[in-house]
C-alpha cells in the first residue's frame, strides 16, 4: 500500500516537473504579446498625432498662401491701377488735341483709362452725374443737351432729352469722338452744356468757349468738378476767381453747391446779350487731379 502511494507521488512530481517549463513559456509568450500590443498602440497614437500636426501645419500654410486666382486678380488690379494713373496724369497735363491724337493711335488705352475711372468712382458715396440727371429731370425733357466728356454716355442713357455726347474716343454709336474745343455743333443750338469731371486738359478754357458758342441765349452751363481742384488751401483754384472768369466769358452765375465732400457744382446761364468787345480773361490754373498709389 505504501509502496503504491509512493509510486503515485513520484508520478505527480514527474508530471509537475515536466509541465513547469510549459507554464513558463506560456506566461512569457503572453507577456511578450501584451508588450507588442502596447507598443503597437503607442506607435499608432504617435503616428496619429504626427499626422494631425502635419495636417494642421499644411492647413495653416495653405491659409497663408494666396489662392492663385486671387493673387493674379490682385496683380492685374495693380497693373490696371498703374496704367490708369499714368493715363489720368497725361489727360490733365496735355491739350485736348494732344489727347485726341494720343488715343487715336491706341484706342485700347481709352478703354483702360475708363475702366480705372469707373473703379475710382465706385469709392465715391455719390456721383455728380446723378445730381445732373436729377436736375435735368426736374426741367423740361425738350431741352437739348451737349455732354462734354461723356465717358460711357450715362447721362444720355438716363434722360429723355436729346443729348449730344462728346468724348475723345467713341465706343458707342451715340458718342461723337472729337476734341471738345471743336465740336460739330452749330452755334446757339443747345439748351444745356454739361461738364461732368471733364475739365481735364491744360486748355480747358477752350472747352468752355466752345460751350459758350453752341449754347442758346439763356442756355445753362453745368459744371461738376473734383472739390480739391478748387481748394486754395491745398494749391487749388479760387472758386470765386473761376466763377468770375466764366462770367467774363459771357455767363451769369446762378448758384454753387459745395455741400458734397467729393465734388462741387457750378450753375451758370448764358447772357442774353453778349459783349461785342472781346476782353482778355484771367483764368485760374486748375491743378491736376492725380490719384495716389493705394
Amino acid at each position: 500500500m505504501k509502496e503504491g502511494e509512493s509510486r503515485k507521488r513520484k508520478r505527480r512530481r514527474r508530471h509537475n516537473s515536466n509541465s513547469k517549463p510549459q507554464d513558463q513559456e506560456s506566461y512569457q509568450s503572453k507577456s511578450t504579446a501584451k508588450t507588442t500590443a502596447k507598443k503597437h498602440k503607442q506607435d499608432t497614437v504617435k503616428n496619429n498625432e504626427q499626422q494631425y500636426e502635419h495636417h494642421q501645419t499644411s492647413a495653416a500654410a495653405s491659409a497663408k498662401r494666396p489662392k492663385p486666382s486671387s493673387f493674379l486678380d490682385k496683380m492685374r488690379a495693380r497693373l490696371s491701377g498703374g496704367h490708369f494713373r499714368m493715363l489720368n496724369e497725361k489727360l490733365y497735363t496735355c491739350t485736348g488735341k494732344e489727347a485726341l491724337d494720343y488715343f487715336n493711335e491706341n484706342p485700347a488705352l481709352f478703354d483702360m483709362y475708363h475702366s480705372g475711372y469707373q473703379e475710382q468712382m465706385s469709392h465715391w458715396p455719390e456721383l455728380p452725374v446723378n445730381i445732373i440727371v436729377k436736375w435735368l429731370k426736374d426741367h423740361s425733357p425738350s431741352l437739348v443737351i451737349a455732354d462734354f466728356g461723356c465717358g460711357d454716355a450715362r447721362l444720355a442713357k438716363s434722360v429723355k432729352n436729346k443729348v449730344f455726347s462728346f468724348d475723345l474716343v467713341s465706343n458707342d454709336p451715340s458718342v461723337i469722338a472729337c476734341d471738345m474745343s471743336n465740336t460739330p455743333l452749330n452755334s446757339s443750338s443747345v439748351d444745356v452744356a454739361v461738364f461732368c469731371l471733364s475739365l481735364m486738359g491744360i486748355n480747358f478754357p477752350n472747352y468752355l468757349q466752345e460751350a459758350q458758342r453752341v449754347l442758346k441765349p439763356s442756355g445753362w452751363l453745368l459744371i461738376a468738378e473734383v472739390k480739391s481742384r478748387f481748394d486754395p488751401n491745398t494749391g487749388g483754384a479760387d472758386p470765386n476767381k473761376f466763377s468770375k472768369a466764366v462770367c467774363d466769358l459771357g455767363f451769369a452765375p446762378v448758384s454753387k453747391d459745395f455741400s458734397n465732400k467729393m465734388f462741387i457744382m457750378f450753375y451758370f446761364k448764358k447772357k442774353e446779350k453778349q459783349n461785342s468787345k472781346s476782353k482778355e480773361i484771367q483764368w485760374p490754373e486748375l491743378k491736376p487731379c492725380l490719384y495716389k498709389r493705394r
